[in-house]
């Protein structure tokens, strides 16, 4: 995992308040991509001179050219391989900032950083079709902008489903530079970031980008977007985009599941299947990490765990691929939310059933006038932890609880809107608020019953993230909804709209978020080949939506976790983050789509 930012603009500029105000955020934008990539950081320089850019009857004298400075920054996180690596990644002219993970798709020993060996395929290359190809056939993670030396052009893409972040603000005739960052640095008027669509594969010609009429026009003309899928009929580009959702609708209306206690027949072969894609998935994500990476005894690996049923079989599966004699971290966020205590204040005043103040962790009440941060999360997830530790024997779970106080999130805020940027609504910031605390690891653990808390800090490079189940398996109310006014075709068409979405909704945020405590999250739901698998079934498959809650959504899951032994966690009804944490509406009611002010 990396940060990257690329800048392309003329030099020198002949506005001397526009180079300042360039210098700035570019000074800027390279500050916030370290912090992504604590371990090195590097800038390499490319020139070219644009012939196109004379004045129209004049001479093309070479000398007279304006000349467009491309500026290639990255800074490394070490995840990868047995030595240090620097980026950008140059041999010639060839230049490429990588932020990405492959699992799959490229034969890479434990030993081998995936960037190293991924830019090594793509030098020799010699068309964009065949470097879209390569992308294509890899499955992981990804942002990337690489030079290409023979074809003379600037290419730059996200992953299908958009798992990291990659902002771009165009050239404009007020703001005449191109950037690429991983990162914002916040609201600025010297850029307008918008997320990078992961539609396509971008190349652009840098030469051609200066123009007589100017950048902004020249840009246009330069960019070509490349499809992602291949139009020649003997190419299968296995990862070059998600599957499309089996269209196949129920012929028979009875109901299949009646409890989680028993697996019907025709289930069992698709439930060991799931179990089995799931568990290649979060396998490939937690091995091969640097014991470097960590303090001796520290664990190399962290989920973002509410106890429910995404984030627990998450951390079960993990559990299997993970040496016993090392911890996991379980990160628990819990927010001191000032309105919801005075809710229940006014409740009690105004004779309404007193809830119980107990300061156990085991209240199922939420927050509590004596311990603010027995939210339901941290409820669920100190149950959870029970179970974890009576179904895998040996393993040390750090339950870390990370208390958030009012204060404390709001002298937050700024950054974290920062962050998030240019994400700008109430719901992306409660989802980044719980985001940016829970990753930063920061809290305590208690090692048995009897002893006190203590302050802990996990180190763990690597958070293991449940986002995902419910777009894929039919997790939300609005499922069941659909399903009321328009039947099963009513499910199928929306379960596809859910994996459109992905991309589009909040990953990029999540990543600018998470990695800028220098971590990376990886999803193992959104494995694209788990994800072609789920997209393959047949939907009465993978939910009901004529069952009750906590068994009809989500079925085909909450069946593996009650064969993997996860009992508890398999009925657990569905439970928004910024809900369960108590990270939204700390300061009134305001519909999440909602604007900031």
């Amino acid at each position: 995992m990396c940060g990257i930012f690329v800048s392309a603009r003329v030099v020198p500029s002949v506005d001397v308040k526009e180079e300042e105000i360039f210098s700035t955020l570019s000074r800027e934008l390279r500050h916030v991509n370290a912090a992504r990539g604590p371990d090195a950081q590097r800038n390499h320089v490319l020139s070219f001179v644009c012939p196109g850019s004379n004045p129209p009857g004049s001479k093309p004298d070479q000398s007279d050219a304006a000349t467009l400075k491309a500026d290639f920054y990255a800074s490394e996180l070490r995840l990868r391989g047995d030595s240090p690596i620097v980026q950008p990644h140059v041999k010639g002219e060839n230049a490429l900032c990588w932020n990405g993970e492959i699992f799959d798709g490229l034969d890479i020993s434990p030993h081998e950083n995936d960037g190293v060996k991924l830019f090594d395929l793509l030098c020799p290359l010699e068309t964009a079709e065949q470097i879209r190809d390569l992308m294509s056939g890899i499955e992981g993670p990804y942002a990337f902008a690489f030079f290409h030396e023979r074809t003379q052009r600037l290419y730059f893409a996200r992953d299908p489903l958009g798992r990291r972040s990659l902002l771009i603000h165009q050239p404009t005739h007020e703001l005449p530079y191109l950037l690429l960052s991983s990162a914002s640095a916040g609201a600025n008027p010297a850029y307008e970031f918008v997320e990078l669509s992961t539609e396509f594969f971008y190349s652009l010609d840098l030469r051609s980008m200066i123009t007589p009429s100017g950048i902004a026009e020249g840009f246009g003309q330069s960019l070509t977007q490349i499809p992602r899928a291949s139009t020649s009929p003997d190419k299968l580009l296995a990862y070059g985009a998600p599957r499309k959702v089996n269209t196949t609708i129920p012929s028979t209306p009875e109901l299949s599941v009646q409890t989680l206690d028993s697996i019907p027949v025709h289930l069992m072969e698709t439930v060991d299947q799931f179990i089995y894609h799931l568990d290649s998935s979060v396998m490939l994500r937690v091995r091969d990490i640097p014991y470097s990476s960590v303090t001796k005894g520290k664990a190399r690996v962290a989920v973002l765990f509410s106890g429910g049923i995404d984030s627990s079989i998450i951390a079960f599966l993990a559990h299997r691929h993970i040496p016993l004699d090392e911890p996991i971290d379980l990160l628990n966020v819990a927010f001191e939310n000032p309105r919801k205590i005075r809710i229940q204040k006014e409740g009690n005043v105004r004779g309404t059933p007193k809830r119980r103040t107990k300061t156990s962790h085991h209240s199922d009440t939420g927050q509590t006038e004596h311990n603010p941060y027995s939210v339901p999360d941290r409820v669920t997830g100190m149950k959870e932890v029970e179970e974890l530790c009576r179904i895998c024997p040996g393993r040390t779970w750090n339950f870390v609880e990370v208390n958030v106080s009012y204060t404390e999130c709001q002298s937050a805020r700024a950054k974290v809107e920062s962050l998030m940027s240019p994400g700008r609504t109430v719901m992306d910031l409660s989802l980044a608020l719980a985001l940016y605390f829970a990753s930063r690891g920061q809290g305590q653990i208690q090692r048995d019953a009897e002893s006190e808390p203590e302050p802990y800090v996990s180190e763990s490079r690597v958070l293991l993230n449940g986002l995902g189940a419910d777009e894929l398996l039919g997790g939300y109310y609005r499922h069941r909804s659909v399903y009321n006014t328009g039947g099963w075709k009513a499910v199928v068409s929306e379960l596809q709209e859910e994996i459109d979405r992905i991309p589009n909704r909040n990953l990029g945020r999540d990543d600018r978020v998470i990695s800028s405590h220098g971590k990376e999250t990886r999803h193992p739901f959104l494995s694209l080949t788990l994800v072609s698998f789920l997209a393959d079934l047949p939907v009465n498959l993978k939910l009901d939506p004529r069952l009750d809650a906590g068994l009809g959504d989500k079925m085909l899951l909450r069946l593996a976790a009650q064969k993997l032994g996860l009992v508890e966690a398999s009925s657990r009804k569905k439970r928004a983050m910024q809900f369960g944490s108590r990270s939204a509406r700390m300061d009134g009611e305001r519909r999440g789509d909602a604007e900031l002010e």
